[in-house]
């Protein structure tokens, strides 16, 4: 009898093939007392040592197979190696309490693992993994216990685990593996991003039920609708074969479209950019057919370290990305922290609603001095390609001026002292506070574009915690009332000649884009993996068509009347 199991789509494709259950439970140490510590200490200086080389082994595997961009994962695995917070901790602890080092590393990094797990910004839960995979390398070389190595498997099979660590996941055999399920998990985890550069079809999040499938077990991965049928049916199968068939001749014509312009079926030109978290994004933006970076997040810097990084660090990352891209666009956000994301080494103080609270922009113009070094990389860095520079969470125009103003400071000081700096950088400001978008007509003189962060201006608009599932119903992307604040922003821009993006998820979603199309939205950037499809959708409307039924979705009364609405044109214009 066949059982479906439902979870998250994190890497596209259909999958058939049998199981191979890859057992994740963590080896929880009992407390022992040593009475030589530096002996101890010793011999957890000798596992690091000897995990270091193994993810150095495993870096120049996966630059083989991925590229140099995306085995940069494995470089931050040694920065953990190396990291006083996480190693000095389990050293001072094995010194003051006499502990073995299986119990410090195991209570020191499950403290990190657990304070990650707690936030909900989903790149940031992810630094978890790396910390679990690093640290589970290290136990196993302190055990003696052989680590697992999914390169040495041989027969066909679509692996089932509680979670993938990038390791694993780098070290898959190709010829064999065809896909994976994971229990938990989300689209930016690690194993997610790995999976989609391995293009290699992946569903994650499925939940317990994925330990209930039984070793052998035949299984079909749809992960384009995020579906595990168990023991399917000989007609299922049959049914499924065919389906997978044809999503690989979809897959290979979208793949042409890789360096075709974005061209709606009038001819009105739009810019299909990327949102990306890290560095080894952006090789995929590429690889995808983007034309820009949209959405450049530069929280991942500041993160699973014990320090800000420095003015030095900064800038060879901004660099890195624009040569990259060079000559397309680069739209840099500076620093996003505060609500969810928290760095512990910066002390901050505990606020009841964090959400409404000292994050983001609010949060730099009062520490000026993080704020002040990050401008100065980015300025440094802006000659090395075509750098954007995008300020968050702004509400009233008095924040803008200002970020503006210490900008231009920066700017002048690093003139004076001989510093290159580019004469074309762009000055932008997202849009994800309600008063922002009201206001548009009074913020856009002031900027060269606007970015519209549909993820919390949905949830600032509705008063909605979108990760509250009780209130989950009012996330609602199409409602009237965001579409209008959409048409306001665009309209106030264009009246000062001035162009809008958007970075929210709304951006890459297929019943939305002919909306946004036809609102006369000119950046729409998206995570990688959806770029060719909206190039396809995009290629198949008519903007000057779609403008009149956005006018006349903007009269009606409700998300599902807009949708339905956009469901009935859809039918007609695309097929």
């Amino acid at each position: 009898m066949t059982t479906a199991l439902k979870g998250i789509g994190a890497s596209p494709g259909i999958a058939i093939a049998r199981v191979f259950s890859l057992s994740s439970e963590r080896y929880i140490p009992v407390r022992t007392t040593v009475t030589d510590t530096q002996q101890e200490v010793a011999r957890f200086r000798e596992a690091v040592a000897v995990a270091r080389k193994e993810i150095e082994a495993i870096r120049i595997s996966a630059e083989e197979k991925l590229g140099a961009e995306k085995a940069e994962i494995f470089e931050g695995h040694l920065m953990l190696l190396e990291d006083p917070d996480l190693i000095d901790a389990i050293i001072e602890k094995i010194g003051i309490e006499s502990v073995c080092a299986e119990f410090a590393l195991y209570e020191v990094s499950q403290s990190f693992i657990e304070l990650l797990q707690s936030m909900e910004d989903e790149l940031l839960r992810g630094r978890a993994v790396d910390i679990e995979d690093v640290s589970g390398r290290v136990m196993s070389r302190l055990r003696g216990v052989p680590h697992m190595d999914l390169a040495n498997l041989t027969e066909e099979c679509v692996i089932i685990a509680r979670d993938l660590t990038p390791s694993d996941t780098a070290q898959l055999n190709l010829h064999v593996v065809r896909g994976f399920i994971t229990e938990v998990g989300s689209r930016t985890s690690h194993s997610a991003i790995m999976a989609r550069s391995l293009e290699i079809p992946a569903i994650v999040g499925a939940g317990a039920l994925v330990r209930d499938i039984p070793e052998h077990a035949m299984v079909v991965v749809d992960a384009n609708e995020g579906i595990v049928l168990v023991n399917p049916a000989a007609d299922e199968l049959a049914a499924y074969q065919e389906k997978k068939r044809k999503d690989d001749v979809r897959r290979s014509e979208l793949a042409k479209l890789k360096d075709q312009p974005s061209l709606s079926a009038d001819g009105k030109r739009v810019e299909l950019a990327a949102n990306i978290g890290k560095l080894e994004d952006i090789q995929r933006a590429i690889d995808n057919g983007a034309e820009g970076i949209g959405l450049f997040r530069t929280e991942f810097l500041y993160m699973g370290r014990s320090s800000l990084p420095t003015e030095e660090e900064q800038f060879t990352s901004y660099k890195y990305a624009l040569e990259k891209m060079n000559p397309k666009p680069v739209v840099i956000r500076t620093l996003d922290i505060g609500g969810d994301k928290e760095l512990p080494y910066m002390e901050l103080p505990k606020e009841t609603n964090p959400f409404l609270g000292q994050r983001a922009l609010r949060l730099c113009l009062d520490r000026q001095d993080l704020f002040r070094t990050q401008l100065r990389a980015l300025l440094r860095a802006s000659t090395y390609g075509n750098l954007k520079i995008m300020f968050p969470m702004i509400a009233v125009l008095e924040e803008l001026v200002e970020a503006k103003k210490l900008l231009e400071e920066e700017q002048q000081k690093l003139l004076a002292e001989g510093v290159a700096v580019s004469e074309a950088i762009e000055v932008g400001m997202m849009v994800e506070i309600p008063a922002a978008a009201v206001s548009a007509d009074l913020f856009a003189p002031e900027v060269d574009f606007f970015s519209i962060g549909t993820n919390d201006l949905i949830q600032y608009t509705m008063a909605a915690d979108r990760m509250n599932e009780t209130v989950a119903y009012l996330y609602q992307p199409w409602h009237p009332s965001l579409l209008r604040l959409i048409r306001m922003v665009i309209t106030a821009a264009e009246k000062e000649g001035k162009w809008v993006g958007m970075c929210g998820e709304m951006a890459g979603e297929q019943a939305a884009i002919p909306l946004l199309l036809g609102l006369g939205l000119h950046e729409f950037s998206m995570s990688a993996g959806s770029i060719l499809s909206a190039r396809e959708l995009i290629g198949q409307l008519n903007q000057a068509e779609w403008a009149a039924h956005a006018e006349q979705a903007l009269t009606m009364r409700s998300t599902q009347e807009i949708t339905q609405f956009v469901e009935f044109i859809r039918n007609g214009v695309t097929k």
